[in-house]
């Protein structure tokens, strides 16, 4: 059995009084032991709600159409939009795909020391494990945490050291994939380039790792593949030094040309609203090779290793 992630034009609509918020449209991705892909994009364009789909989050106003098969011997092959919550939580989450949370300290438990915590995840997802102790120590230690560091409450770590303790908890179940929203916001550089060591080093030991991040220099660094939303559809994807250095949408390029050392100039305009799409191309209002063929949506082959939806590529 090949162990694998494939989405196939993963949708995701909420429903709200008097209108529809398109916050997913027709993502397709796929992702294997081995691998790991970033998911970039300005904030609201479709990333976090991405992943919590995957993970059954989504709140009861969601509707999710397309699928998204997850492949692998640890458990039945599933559709995990289709998943029962039952069947998410008792054979996936943690056990096959592990989730590092955006804002982690507000995940922890503010009345239970960081060890008690992971101690207790060790007892869930690992019952026949003789030693929690020991294997929390272990787990901790991955995540560059020493065995005094788990002995702390939430409100006496730092953003960096609760950042380590989300990521030993996410590593507790040796999950194959793990999904790490926005893992470097608010971390000192040291800390993250620590961090992104991790994610590759769990790479080379043969697991996935879709990293959400803002981080654009983070994920050049650690990323196998970049792949860029915008107002919630894939607009480009491939290698990180063809995305960024050689973009071919021209919302990658203005997202290259914000990065301190690249001029910092923001991309102009605004994002489009999710409740009122532009027809064709979501990104024709701010660009500037805008043309009449724009106003056909255009669409994103990824059978090719660098692939742009885009009518006319730069």
């Amino acid at each position: 059995m090949v162990t694998e992630l494939v989405l196939d034009q993963v949708s995701v609509r909420f429903a709200l009084p008097g209108a529809t918020v398109a916050a997913v449209s027709d993502v397709s991705l796929r992702l294997r032991p081995g691998q790991c892909l970033a998911l970039v994009g300005e904030s609201g364009c479709g990333k976090t709600v991405l992943a919590s789909a995957l993970l059954g989050f989504l709140p009861g106003n969601a509707q999710v159409s397309g699928s998204a098969t997850l492949s692998d011997e640890h458990g039945p092959t599933l559709d995990l939009l289709t998943a029962t919550d039952r069947q998410l939580a008792t054979t996936v989450r943690g056990r096959r795909i592990g989730l590092v949370p955006q804002s982690p300290a507000s995940h922890l438990t503010p009345v239970r020391t960081a060890r008690a915590q992971l101690e207790e995840v060790v007892r869930a997802l690992r019952p026949t494990e003789a030693n929690p102790r020991e294997r929390a120590d272990s787990v901790a230690a991955r995540a560059g945490l020493t065995p005094q560091d788990l002995d702390h409450y939430p409100h006496e770590l730092s953003g960096g050291m609760a950042q380590r303790v989300a990521t030993a908890l996410a590593l507790v179940g040796e999950p194959w994939l793990l999904i790490a929203d926005e893992p470097t916001t608010g971390l000192d550089r040291h800390l993250v380039d620590g961090l992104l060591d991790e994610f590759r080093r769990l790479v080379a030991d043969g697991h996935a790792v879709l990293l959400i991040t803002h981080d654009l220099a983070a994920a050049q660094r650690v990323a196998d593949r970049i792949a860029v939303m915008y107002a919630g559809q894939l607009i480009e994807i491939g290698p990180p030094d063809s995305v960024l250095d050689d973009p071919g949408h021209p919302y990658t390029r203005g997202l290259g040309r914000s990065l301190p050392d690249r001029g910092f100039t923001p991309v102009p305009g605004m994002p489009p609203l999710l409740t009122d799409l532009p027809p064709g191309c979501s990104f024709a209002p701010r660009c500037d090779h805008v043309a009449p063929d724009c106003a056909r949506r255009p669409v994103l082959t990824t059978d090719t290793e660098h692939a742009v939806a885009c009518h006319r590529p730069c």
